[in-house]
């Protein structure tokens, strides 16, 4: 080894260490189980997309919905579904979130990667039932099955929660399967340029009229760097 490549293997370790110790010391400051999951799961997979998953834009717009949702549609909810739930980290700041009380949340990936770093980040409510990650192509489930619950939970959804739109190319598709009255909470967002994003749109009246939903609980919008995201809540 190099005294270059020594050098960097030294920083990097160091660096490791440094903000190992600010997670670890925050999850003191704050007796907060998020934190320590946090920190187990970053420890346990060495992945560049999670920190992605915790960046600034990632956790201001699902802090946005949550605030949202509190605000428009109450406090208590049984069994919330959220799909491409990714690392599942709305699901931990929904189940960690002193403002509610949740039953259960489950989190539906089709990316099988998703399933282990999900439950441990969310390893706080996997131990005491409510949290379970499920590997599935939202497209290809039965929703109106779904609601009944026996797929995947006995109990019938409050909320479906969907802030990946922008990602779905047959979003047609999907929003039919969706059972009338269903409570939603919707996100999109702007951002053509990211070629994952096959599902983009232009403004909040263009998503209003992609998700038509019956009841309209909230619409907005939200500027981030780089690009605008619109959320939708209510009933289909």
């Amino acid at each position: 080894m190099n005294d270059s490549t020594q050098d960097k293997t030294i920083w990097s370790e160091a660096r490791e260490e440094f903000f190992h110790d600010v997670l670890e010391g925050l999850s003191v400051f704050f007796s907060s189980t998020f934190i320590t999951d946090i920190l187990d799961t970053i420890s346990q997979y060495q992945t560049p997309t999670i920190g992605h998953a915790l960046n600034y834009k990632q956790i201001t717009c699902k802090k946005w919905l949550i605030d949202k949702l509190s605000d428009t549609c109450g406090t208590e909810y049984g069994t919330i579904y959220i799909l491409g739930g990714w690392y599942a980290v709305l699901a931990a700041m929904l189940l960690h979130d002193p403002r509610l009380v949740i039953n259960k949340v489950i989190s539906i990936d089709m990316d099988p990667e998703c399933k282990p770093i999900s439950q441990a980040l969310n390893r706080t409510y996997v131990n005491n039932g409510k949290f379970e990650s499920v590997t599935a192509d939202i497209l290809s489930l039965d929703y109106n099955r779904l609601l009944l619950g026996p797929d995947i939970d006995k109990d019938q959804p409050d909320l479906v929660i969907n802030t990946s739109c922008e990602h779905l190319s047959r979003f047609d598709t999907w929003f039919a399967k969706i059972p009338q009255q269903t409570l939603l909470a919707l996100q999109s967002n702007d951002y053509f340029s990211c070629a994952e994003h096959v599902n983009c749109v232009e403004d909040l009246d263009s998503f209003k009229q992609q998700a038509p939903l019956a009841h309209l609980r909230y619409q907005g919008q939200m500027k981030v760097k780089k690009y605008t995201r619109f959320m939708l809540i209510g009933e289909k």
